[in-house]
């Protein structure tokens, strides 16, 4: 009884805001609405390339072409998008990037497609009409982003668990308004559970002192593979893109008449050649996220800085987590931040922290993030939900380039809103903004292009445009995958969810298993669908290093960083027999590969967990039965246990383990990497497993498992368990 008056009572508190938000929101929607049908009738007249160039052709006509109209530098998502803007408009667009499409933030987002709702709140809070109108774009451009590229992309509900009754009213409002302000393009209404409602669909939520649930959509997405697809999208209407390709240093010339210095062009280094070569273009776009900075330092050594970095941290966790298909919020953390908690991928992922920072390009995870959100994180689950810091299975930082507001105190206040500024010279820069808004920004910046330097082109053409691998996508061409080329049924998902209508040029390209079923496809790890024949593909997909396989071609860097350094070795061979890598190169590659799940995925927190100084915690009697166990292994008391050391034991016992996994297994461990696991590190390992530090140690099951086989005779299981970074 208490909840329905509770639902009621709110009915009638929201009514006001609700109607005035109402009859804004129907205004813009009127006007956005009938520009879009003419934007996407004006796309289908532009030529597309039906065979993507290689990365070499689009270097030679960076190189050969007189002059550009457009030269973009950045291939995040919004650089990419300006490129795409520009040549869908008709223009001669250029586009380069110092490192891989979507290597900086735009692959190190929280996968949301989404308006903002606490930006809505503070919209209302303090009425800010800029705010509102901010949300309001946000959302007409989620529904875009989710009719471009369908495969990249899906709706998701998002719980908001309540457990104060005052709170019911106040975040059902805030909830109403935000399908409001969204109108037709509402991705499903939102609605308010029960208790008992909540439970059934979030069985590991807090249960005590729950009053309810409010349930609402926003989009999620493969932030780092719709990049690519608007960068592949951009490449095919005939925009010349070419990452890890660096510009050195703006170009410029005297304007005729004035005599004024102007921005002509960029002087650009092939990072992959070390060849220089300058590329001439009536306009230079500078869309290079948190490095805006530096680029416009480079027109005016004298200019103020416009952007505030802000460091986000997330962390992935096993699937158990959370429901296949159910995201939580929480509102309000203990400092006032928002956590988000979401599945992705089969795997969970929660974040983000909000912090000031320095830009760099490798920026690290760090223990105190990652423990804030595990934290919060135990505040939402259940009693019986023992939440792990040995469950991490990978940790990222991305760096927000927020636009500066000089009355601002700390970056959680500053908007998200986007920027453009033209400098004296004619640079254009575009600042600020979210991933959702990529193409509003775009379309602001290629306006402001076309006004400042009189470039012939009409209106933006990319409302409605279907991204790479969204023109004959369904949601069951994986069935067709399946019956014609003998995949298994996950991995067929996944091609399909991750290439959308080009996952058959992958399937042509699969290997053969040997197998009655799968017939082709062979797996890079077993516990994940991602197959071999990517890494093929991906180099058509101008993937230059392992680590763009593993990352932003694949996301297995971003799902489990162990499994990542295990498929890791065979994509560097893959990948060196497409380029033609010396074994020198190769070598390179895994070294470069392994400083990056380091440091930059979340793997040194693992070893941070396990270091020679770490505290053994362990009483007597669980110390002297794990030296048992350990010397089972070591019977010649060296101190130590090597591969021959557990070869041997398991061939006494009659098990067969491949000589590769074993390798894998030892390393897990092997702190110093010296083909050795020491005593000293066994024990740390098992106490930090009892502290929750480290779960799933492959290792210390193996060990466990052995030694009760000398008694019982059972089976040795070597799988990954989920364990973490």
């Amino acid at each position: 009884m208490a909840f329905r008056k509770a639902v009621k009572g709110t009915a009638l508190i929201g009514g006001g805001a609700i109607a005035t938000v109402f009859g804004l929101s129907q205004f813009s929607q009127y006007r956005n609405k009938h520009g879009a049908l003419v934007e996407v009738q004006a796309a289908e007249a532009v030529p597309v390339k039906h065979q993507l160039p290689t990365r070499e052709e689009q270097i030679l006509a960076l190189q050969t072409n007189t002059e550009f109209d457009v030269v973009v530098i950045g291939g995040g998502a919004t650089g990419c998008g300006c490129a795409l803007d520009a040549a869908t408009r008709g223009l001669k667009t250029a586009l380069v990037e110092r490192y891989d499409f979507s290597s900086g933030t735009s692959s190190r987002s929280t996968k949301l497609i989404h308006g903002g709702v606490r930006y809505l709140q503070k919209a209302i809070m303090k009425l800010d009409f800029e705010q509102y109108r901010m949300v309001k774009e946000a959302l007409e451009e989620r529904a875009h982003l989710l009719h471009s590229a369908p495969h990249l992309s899906a709706p998701l509900p998002i719980m908001l668990p309540i457990y104060k009754w005052w709170q019911l009213p106040y975040y059902w409002i805030g909830i109403k308004l935000y399908d409001l302000v969204a109108g037709s393009h509402c991705l499903k209404s939102s609605y308010v559970l029960t208790k008992s409602r909540a439970l059934e669909l979030f069985p590991m939520l807090r249960k005590d002192r729950l009053v309810g649930a409010i349930v609402y959509y926003d989009g999620q997405h493969n932030d780092a593979r719709m990049n690519l697809a608007i960068a592949l999208t951009a490449a095919r209407y005939g925009a010349a893109t070419a990452n890890y390709t660096e510009v050195r240093h703006l170009l410029k010339s005297p304007e005729p008449g004035s005599g004024r210095q102007r921005v002509c062009g960029v002087r650009c280094r092939d990072l992959l050649t070390g060849k220089e070569f300058d590329v001439r273009a009536k306009c230079v776009i500078n869309a290079t996220g948190p490095f805006t900075d530096s680029v416009r330092k480079m027109d005016d050594e004298e200019v103020p800085n416009i952007c505030q970095p802000s460091a986000g941290v997330h962390i992935v966790m096993p699937g158990y987590y959370s429901p296949d298909n159910m995201g939580l919020l929480d509102p309000a953390t203990s400092d006032g931040r928002v956590i988000f908690f979401l599945p992705w991928e089969k795997m969970t992922i929660a974040g983000t922290t909000d912090s000031p920072t320095d830009v760099t390009s490798h920026p690290i995870p760090m223990e105190e993030d990652i423990n804030f959100i595990l934290n919060e994180v135990r505040n939402y689950l259940g009693a019986d939900v023992e939440v792990r810091r040995g469950d991490v299975l990978a940790a990222w930082s991305g760096i927000r380039p927020l636009v500066t507001d000089p009355n601002s105190k700390d970056t959680q206040s500053i908007s998200r809103n986007h920027v453009v500024t033209i400098s004296d010279s004619g640079l254009v820069t575009i600042a600020g903004g979210k991933w959702t808004t990529y193409r509003a920004m775009a379309r602001d910046t290629i306006d402001a292009a076309i006004q400042e330097h009189n470039l012939k082109a009409g209106s933006s053409k990319t409302m409605g445009l279907k991204l790479e691998g969204a023109q004959d996508w369904s949601p069951t061409l994986h069935i067709r995958l399946v019956q014609d080329y003998g995949l298994e049924s996950e991995v067929a998902q996944h091609l399909a969810s991750t290439y959308g209508d080009k996952a058959f040029e992958v399937a042509k390209i699969a290997q053969v298993t040997g197998k009655r079923w799968p017939i082709v496809g062979k797996r890079l790890v077993s516990e994940f669908p991602y197959i071999e024949a990517e890494v093929v593909y991906a180099v058509k997909e101008y993937a230059r290093t392992a680590v763009d396989v593993l990352s932003r071609r694949t996301r297995l860097a971003f799902l489990n960083v162990q499994a990542a350094e295990e498929a890791l070795p065979r994509i560097v061979d893959i990948m060196a027999k497409e380029l033609s890598w010396c074994e020198q190169k190769k070598k390179e590659e895994l070294e470069t590969a392994r400083k990056f799940l380091y440091y930059e995925m979340g793997y040194k927190v693992k070893t941070d967990q396990l270091t020679d100084s770490s505290e053994i915690s362990l009483v007597p009697s669980d110390i002297e039965r794990y030296k048992k166990r350990f010397h089972m292994f070591d019977k010649d008391k060296k101190g130590f246990i090597t591969i021959l050391d557990v070869q041997r034991v398991l061939k006494s016992i009659s098990v067969q383990i491949a000589e590769n996994t074993l390798h894998e297994i030892l390393n897990e461990v092997d702190l110093n990497k010296n083909g050795q696991v020491e005593l000293n590190e066994f024990l740390q390992l098992m106490s930090a497993i009892q502290k929750g530090h480290v779960s799933g140690s492959r290792l210390a099951v193996l060990m466990k498992s052995a030694e009760e086989k000398l008694r019982h005779r059972a089976a040795i299981p070597v799988d990954r368990s989920g364990g973490g970074v």
